[in-house]
């Protein structure tokens, strides 16, 4: 019995931080999620709207900048006649499948939602799921080598064998009080 409450005392101990851990977890991906679900704050001015629209385009003529971020000639066209586009009274996903048209989906820094591009959007939040997921499963794994040797048997793999000698006599002291 008493064995018992001693080998679940480890266990015990174990389980308070990892609950606490998993609270704050769980605020924190709550927090990130209301944030995500939020989203940017919507662009005001004619101008926000227009590097709103041009930061989600890539610049057919620089590597990896957006139109909003590029010098070149060709982004200052191209937000000129997102520009254009708002002021005609377009909206802003009309603007971005022109864009599309003419250079192709390679164009759109963020991928569609749909076909190949889908698997960006849903391998992170897999990724992630199978990383708690082993994670769980190493802790367990971990915690059961870690109580077993303890709980079941005096000698731990490692042990040496007067380590052995000085466990048993110590255990034997408890076993036969004098």
């Amino acid at each position: 019995m008493a064995d018992q409450a001693a080998a679940s005392r480890p266990a015990r101990a174990w389980a308070r931080p990892a609950v606490g851990l998993a609270v704050v977890l769980l605020v924190a991906l709550g927090a990130l999620a209301a944030v995500a679900a939020r989203g940017p704050a919507p662009a005001s001015t004619p101008a926000e709207r227009v590097h709103a629209i041009a930061t989600g385009l890539r610049c057919p003529v620089c590597r990896d900048l957006s139109v909003a971020d590029s010098p070149a000639p060709l982004a200052q066209q191209m937000r000129n006649q997102i520009a254009e586009g708002l002021a005609a009274g377009k909206s802003p996903e009309a603007i971005r499948r022109e864009f599309v048209a003419a250079y192709g989906e390679s164009v759109l820094l963020v991928p569609a939602r749909r076909g190949v591009g889908l698997v960006a959007w849903v391998a992170p939040a897999l990724l992630l799921a199978g990383g708690v997921l082993a994670a769980v499963l190493a802790v367990r794994r971990w915690r059961a080598r870690g109580a077993a040797p303890a709980a079941s048997s005096p000698s731990a793999p490692g042990t040496s064998r007067a380590d052995k000698v000085l466990l048993e006599r110590a255990l034997a002291r408890f076993e036969d009080p004098p």
